[in-house]
């Protein structure tokens, strides 16, 4: 799991099988979704990035674009599809079936 200035696009593609959680510090959703993400395969995947919303501009400005208008996070995108504050649950069969 690495950070990123930015791991993605401006359009949240990071590339196939990809998967890029914006998030923001403080944020407990955020720290409840990273937190779980621990115990799981994704952690270990090189193409799991994390993405400050708050030191990236073009990457805030995607979450906007997903997100109507707001910068909702934790936000994720697995495999260019964006997924807005899912949960561990959802999270992990996007990346299932999206081959992440």
């Amino acid at each position: 799991m690495t950070d990123a200035a930015s791991g993605a696009t401006a359009d949240g593609v990071a590339g196939a099988g990809e998967v890029v959680l914006y998030w923001r510090p403080l944020c407990t959703y955020c720290m409840k979704l990273r937190f779980g993400l621990l115990f799981t395969r994704l952690r270990y995947s090189r193409r799991f990035t994390r993405v400050n919303i708050w030191k990236d501009q073009d990457a805030a400005a995607f979450v906007r674009s997903v997100a109507d208008g707001n910068e909702t996070v934790p936000t994720v995108s697995v495999a260019g599809r964006p997924m807005v504050n899912p949960s561990l649950r959802q999270l992990l069969a996007a990346a299932r079936e999206y081959g992440a």
